[in-house]
């Protein structure tokens, strides 16, 4: 179970560094839920700087997505059903938590040329 554990924070850490989301973003989580637009709109606030060419809320979705997968983030359910808002799981919080240099840590020139060749050439 231990081992599981460990390579669950693992995996969890190196999708929260390699997120376009800042340490507001997670923040804003903790105490309630946002949607992609939301974000999107306010990118300045929520994104890194390294992320400001994002053109469109899909792309901040798919973002999401990715972090649902891992077990970052959640949707929220209202009394419809799920709704376009996430919301920060446990493992997220604890993750923020044990590891608060996460968006301290600089990221290599080369990683950043990687991340936006990969952005720019997704399909829309």
């Amino acid at each position: 179970m231990l081992l599981i554990d460990q390579k669950i924070f693992r995996r969890a850490k190196k999708g929260i560094k390699n997120c376009p989301f800042n340490l507001f973003l997670f923040q804003s989580l903790k105490k309630g839920s946002l949607n992609a637009q939301d974000v999107f709109e306010h990118k300045a606030k929520y994104l890194t700087q390294d992320f400001m060419f994002i053109n469109s809320s899909s792309f901040i979705e798919n973002e999401f997505l990715k972090l649902i997968k891992i077990g970052v983030l959640r949707r929220e359910v209202d009394g419809q059903g799920l709704t376009s808002k996430v919301r920060i799981t446990p493992i997220g919080r604890q993750v923020l938590e044990e590891r608060a240099d996460l968006f301290t840590k600089k990221i290599s020139v080369i990683k950043k040329i990687i991340t936006c060749l990969r952005y720019q050439l997704t399909p829309r």
